[in-house]
């Protein structure tokens, strides 16, 4: 069982770095067959198109993105997993695990992502947290440290259950995540793997159920998923020119066709902006009672944004800082924040932050601007 004090410092930590993903509206964009999707920027967060990103829906083996997550960031790769029988007797797809072998949880990994092996992550959740249940407590702990609102599972692998659902938001949130992880996006743009068969004259042989890894140039991740209930899902990633977008559809009746077609649009229809960069200037600004007349105003922090390459006014800028800050002031300390907004909704903020510190003036030191105003 992996250590559970590690996996709450690694909840607490994805919740100080990562934060809550911003969210834009749907894009004027047409002809995708699926229930549900999502098109969202690795790299900002910043959601390009959506078609009911938040209705509830059961993910099938999209699920299974999060499993792997939770398990690589709290376990270790090399760690020997011995296979229960719950885990062996898993109905559904399979790797063809025997009660009694045992593979190192890099291997149960690879046949979860690639393969999509329910039996793989029932043997990975009772390595995690001992049992499924307890397992599945963790991923909705580890969900909602993510941002998502709307995601609840009962499982590691998505076979049907009422009380398992997710939505096309929370699961690009999730992917987001997941595809920061070196590891895992290793696995997931991986196309065929050989691992080992313990007890067999052969080993297993993996082939990424992911056919876009085939059908798309620049596919590199993530997981498909199918049942009865939840119909054709797929969540894709693709990167081109130094940016990595995320897909998401949901009961599709092309999700292959429809990841494709987002990405293109996000490719072709949407330009990278670098809008702030930490520690530069933003403007000078006056202070009150200062020994400096005015202080440097710096942005806290980078942030870059996507526009439509073919709307230049589509970027609105919305500074709010104070008007004449009093000294003293401490270098860093923060006076204001610049919004930013696409088409009118909300994409990002950045904190403007004091370049200096500004001492309060002497008394002498009023007497002396006073004096010099006036001979001028």
């Amino acid at each position: 069982m992996a250590n559970p004090q590690k996996i709450i410092i690694m909840i607490l930590v994805v919740i100080l770095f990562f934060g809550i993903a911003p969210a834009a509206p749907a894009a004027e964009f047409t002809g995708i067959s699926a229930d549900a999707a999502i098109l969202m920027d690795a790299g900002t967060g910043q959601v390009l198109f959506a078609k009911e990103p938040f209705k509830k829906r059961p993910p099938a083996s999209t699920t299974k993105v999060l499993t792997a997550l939770t398990a690589i960031e709290t376990g270790s790769l090399k760690d020997m997993v011995e296979v229960s029988e719950k885990a062996a007797g898993t109905e559904g797809s399979s790797i063809y695990l025997s009660a009694g072998e045992t593979l190192t949880l890099s291997d149960l990994l690879y046949g979860a992502l690639m393969r999509s092996g329910n039996d793989a992550c029932v043997a990975i959740a009772e390595y995690v947290a001992g049992s499924v249940e307890r397992f599945a407590q963790l991923l909705n702990i580890r969900a909602l440290a993510m941002g998502t609102l709307n995601t609840h599972f009962t499982n590691p692998h998505g076979l049907p259950d009422e009380e398992h659902y997710t939505c096309a938001y929370d699961l690009a949130l999730i992917a987001r995540h997941a595809l920061g992880n070196e590891k895992f996006s290793e696995i997931v743009e991986t196309r065929d793997k050989v691992i080992d068969w313990p007890g067999q004259e052969w080993d297993r042989r993996l082939h990424n159920t992911n056919k876009l890894l085939w059908s798309y140039l620049w596919a590199d991740g993530v997981k498909t998923g199918t049942t009865d209930a939840a119909g054709k899902c797929l969540i894709a990633s693709a990167s081109k020119d130094n940016r990595r977008l995320i897909a998401v559809v949901l009961h599709s009746g092309d999700r292959w066709g429809d990841c494709i077609r987002l990405f293109e649009y996000g490719f072709n229809q949407y330009e990278y902006s670098q809008v702030a960069v930490a520690g530069e200037q933003y403007r000078m600004l006056q202070v009150q009672n200062g020994a400096a007349e005015d202080v440097p105003v710096l942005y806290e922090a980078d942030l870059g944004i996507l526009i439509p390459s073919d709307d230049s006014g589509a970027l609105e800028i919305k500074p709010e800082i104070r008007a004449y800050p009093s000294a003293p002031l401490k270098k860093g300390e923060v006076i204001g924040f610049v919004s930013y907004y696409i088409n009118d909704c909300y994409t990002g903020k950045v904190k403007l932050i004091a370049g200096c510190e500004v001492k309060k003036q002497k008394p002498w030191h009023s007497l002396t601007r006073w004096l010099k105003s006036s001979l001028t």
